[in-house]
């Protein structure tokens, strides 16, 4: 009972972190066994799948060589009105078959005509047909509507039975080239070729025309349509080396298609037959096996290939010991992470806390920052606002009574100066000079009206800036552009504003800093935005150009925008030239939008007082 009691206390003092720790140990290193056999398995499947699709697309890769082959030899018919015997045979011993495509049993053309047309056929093409006297006969016997029927068959001498056969005698047969003629397409037969009672290998037919292809309609097919040329290739020989980098005798290839069947009651079923098989007889183990099916011929169409591999012939031998090696791995490193995890986790738990700490101070020092910057662009907003509108009232009270004033004034003095000219000579003289001081004034007080707001704001957008980069050019001498596809824009006031001064600033920009010699402004306007794009050709700006101290020139541009939650970029380089590009909602912004017959009509503008 002691000794008892002493286990019991032993097992009590272990904690529980400690048989949580090993329960999780023991179940990575099952995952790790697991998942690592897994992931074996799913390498040995994808190698399996390269495999599958390198054999699938060398048979297809062969197929297409005996398919552009197929099109050559309809190519023939197209050389003349009429191909004899003696041409096609001669063409066909041109290609070299044994020695250039040893797969190739027979290459054959079958002629199309109707039953007014068969007399003349058998006179014409099945006489002498192998050149020393031998006919053939239309088989089977019997009179049809419409004949497809071989008359051209090489190598003659091992095929030369098969002249006469009529291959629309079926109706199988018949509705496969009647699809064919008349959608031009190549067909493949799932039906094995024979000779006699063994079997040569497969064949593929494509429609031949008299003319050129392509043709618009079904009906110009079928009245072009001469016949059909068809090839018949050894299977043993399609396969032949597809298999050689595979692993020996743990590779299956079957090559199979759905053929007519022979049996009786069903002539007119289909059955699957195997053409093709390396390994016949052997047995199949589903769960120990790699198996894809997968379609080969001409665009996917004709035969099957079933690809088989064991699946330990994709192993290697280290294969079976690294899950072993993975579970212990796990397991031991599960055990001194999570004692390591133990020791740390007090410490980590200190740590988030003071992060989260941290996180939530900063993001309500960010959400004070947003406010403060949402209300001092609030206030710019109304500074500028106020400033807009001070600049309004003043230039309006200097317009109506200094400018009032001094225009009484002018022509008080000129009165004096016209009725002293001819009396009293020396008075004239300081009443002109006196006139000519009061229309400097005048001038003056006029460029101050337009510097604090200018009138021309008043006849629209496009008015305003083609007098403002005039009297730029006037200024500066720098050559202005406007582009505003004869487009006057009225716009609010505030947005007319906000453009006009921004277009002020970048011009001031382009005389103190750019040394350009070409300014271009362009005014857009569509459903969403009005647009204004200023740029030159002069140096550009530098790195640190629009960021010196007390430079708030650009600042300026792209806050006055923001306020009106519009967007600002500002594009350059050295040598390339400044680009600033603003753009500004049109809802609530844009009045309306006039066409004018040409710029010329903004004339009024420059001369207003």
């Amino acid at each position: 009972m002691g000794i008892k009691a002493k286990w019991v206390t032993k097992i009590n003092a272990i904690k529980p972190g400690s048989w949580l720790s090993a329960l999780l140990s023991l179940s990575v290193g099952v995952g790790l066994h697991v998942s690592t056999t897994q992931a074996i398995e799913n390498d040995a499947q994808t190698r399996f799948d390269y495999m599958a699709r390198n054999v699938q697309t060398m048979l297809d890769a062969r197929i297409k060589t005996y398919a552009d082959l197929l099109r050559g030899t309809a190519s023939l018919f197209l050389t003349g009105d009429k191909v004899t015997r003696d041409e096609f045979r001669r063409y066909v011993a041109g290609l070299d078959l044994p020695n250039q495509f040893p797969g190739i049993q027979t290459i054959n053309f079958a002629h199309y005509f109707t039953d007014a047309e068969r007399d003349r056929f058998e006179a014409e093409m099945l006489q002498d047909i192998d050149g020393r006297g031998r006919t053939a006969r239309i088989v089977p016997q019997g009179r049809r509507a419409e004949y497809t029927v071989l008359s051209f068959v090489e190598p003659g001498i091992t095929w030369v039975d098969r002249v006469g056969f009529d291959m629309q005698a079926k109706p199988r047969g018949g509705a496969v080239l009647a699809q064919a003629r008349d959608t031009g397409e190549l067909v493949t037969t799932g039906a094995p070729v024979k000779t006699g009672s063994v079997v040569m290998g497969l064949a593929m037919r494509l429609p031949v025309y008299s003319i050129p292809a392509p043709f618009p309609d079904r009906t110009q097919r079928r009245a072009a349509y001469l016949g059909t040329v068809g090839m018949g290739f050894s299977v043993d020989s399609l396969a032949h080396g597809v298999l050689d980098n595979m692993p020996k005798n743990a590779t299956r290839l079957v090559i199979s298609g759905m053929a007519p069947s022979d049996e009786p009651g069903n002539e007119n079923g289909y059955r699957r037959t195997v053409f093709f098989d390396n390994r016949p007889g052997l047995s199949r183990d589903e769960d120990a096996e790699f198996r894809a099916l997968l379609p080969v011929g001409v665009g996917g169409r004709g035969w099957d290939i079933e690809f088989t591999v064991k699946k330990r012939s994709l192993y290697s031998q280290i294969d079976s010991v690294l899950p072993w090696v993975a579970m212990l791995a796990g397991t031991i490193g599960t055990a001194l992470l999570s004692a390591l995890f133990q020791t740390l986790s007090s410490s980590r738990r200190r740590a988030i806390g003071l992060a989260e700490e941290m996180t939530g101070e900063l993001r309500a020092s960010e959400a004070k920052l947003r406010k403060t910057n949402d209300n001092l662009r609030r206030l710019a907003a109304h500074a500028e606002s106020i400033k807009e509108s001070e600049r309004k009232r003043i230039a309006r009270e200097i317009h109506d009574d200094l400018g009032q004033n001094l225009l009484a004034l002018r022509i008080e003095v000129d009165l004096l100066a016209s009725r002293t000219s001819v009396r009293h000579p020396k008075l004239h003289a300081r009443a002109r000079w006196m006139l000519e001081q009061i229309d400097a004034t005048i001038k003056s007080v006029r460029q101050i009206i337009n510097d604090l707001r200018p009138n021309v704001l008043d006849l629209g957008l496009t008015a305003a800036v083609d007098w403002q980069i005039t009297e730029f050019q006037r200024r500066t001498g720098v050559v202005c552009e406007l582009v505003s596809d004869n487009h006057d824009l009225h716009v609010s006031d505030r947005c007319a504003t906000t453009l006009f001064r921004i277009l002020q600033e970048s011009l001031t920009n382009v005389s103190r800093h750019a040394r350009a010699t070409l300014v271009r402004v362009e005014l857009a306007v569509d459903s969403e935005s009005i647009a204004m794009t200023v740029s030159d050709n002069g140096i550009g700006l530098t790195k640190a150009g629009g960021q010196k101290p007390g430079s708030f020139g650009l600042v300026g541009i792209e806050e006055r925008v923001k306020i009106l939650g519009g967007k600002c970029i500002i594009t350059s380089g050295p040598h390339l030239g400044t680009t600033i590009h603003v753009s500004i909602p049109a809802a609530n912004n844009l009045l309306s939008v006039t066409s004018v017959p040409a710029p010329a009509a903004l004339a009024p503008a420059f001369n207003q007082t």
